[in-house]
């Protein structure tokens, strides 16, 4: 008895293509070919093939099949070894879920993480503010990052977001500080309120040095010349306000 190649296929549920790319990986003896040069395909191809099938539905990968060789009856080490495999994957699906979850609940951006995600739906942030959160869940310690959270998701918006979100970078001196004015009680009441956030970041996975470098360098990319120069200008009236520390 003997089969084609789509035949062969068809017998084991499986596709031309894939029978194809089992003998481009030595997965699959080449069988003889017929006088017309076609391939013919016997009784040990099939079984073979139908044990190579059952493998990859159990999900082990062609590399691991091809290392099993006919060691396939009952492989128990790569079996246990896949089984580990596959609980990982199910654990790491079920946080994915999760996470898919808070997301839609609270119509976060994909790219945040879950911890800021509640934060998301209170927090009216424009684009720079969203992707410069974005940065700073990536340096910040994990408690800091929860106090960050939270002040996110507790804080008031300020009257004057939209102004600054629209403010052109060629705005003038007069109308820059004006806004740095305006916006400095907010910002001083964000910070009385969360002191945890404002603190030295001794505690930085990368340490308070850089935590200070990678903010001002994404917040001279996010922002345009004028709100970074309001930045400035707020800061300089926090700290006259302080005084010496």
């Amino acid at each position: 008895m003997s089969w084609s190649t789509r035949e062969v296929a068809e017998l084991a549920g499986t596709s031309l293509r894939a029978v194809r790319h089992y003998h481009e990986v030595g997965l699959l003896p080449e069988p003889e070919r017929r006088s017309n040069g076609y391939k013919q395909y016997g009784v040990a191809h099939l079984v073979r093939l139908l044990r190579i099938k059952r493998l990859v539905d159990l999900g082990f990968s062609l590399a691991r099949i091809a290392e099993m060789g006919d060691d396939d009856h009952h492989p128990a080490a790569a079996l246990r070894a896949l089984d580990a495999e596959l609980a990982a994957t199910i654990e790491r699906l079920k946080r994915a879920r999760a996470e898919l979850a808070v997301i839609l609940r609270h119509h976060a951006p994909t790219d945040w993480p879950a911890d800021l995600a509640p934060a998301a739906g209170t927090a009216g942030l424009s684009e720079a503010d969203r992707s410069l959160v974005l940065v700073m869940s990536r340096v910040l310690a994990p408690q800091r990052l929860e106090a960050y959270a939270e002040m996110l998701r507790t804080q008031v918006q300020d009257p004057t977001d939209g102004e600054f979100d629209a403010l052109p970078a060629d705005a003038d001196e007069p109308t820059r500080q004006s806004l740095a004015e305006r916006m400095a009680p907010h910002v001083r009441r964000v910070r009385a309120e969360h002191p945890e956030v404002v603190g030295p970041h001794t505690d930085a996975p990368r340490g308070a040095r850089s935590v200070d470098e990678i903010a001002g360098a994404a917040m001279r990319e996010l922002y345009n010349p004028a709100q970074v120069d309001v930045f400035r200008r707020v800061r300089a009236l926090l700290a006259k306000e302080e005084g010496p520390r």
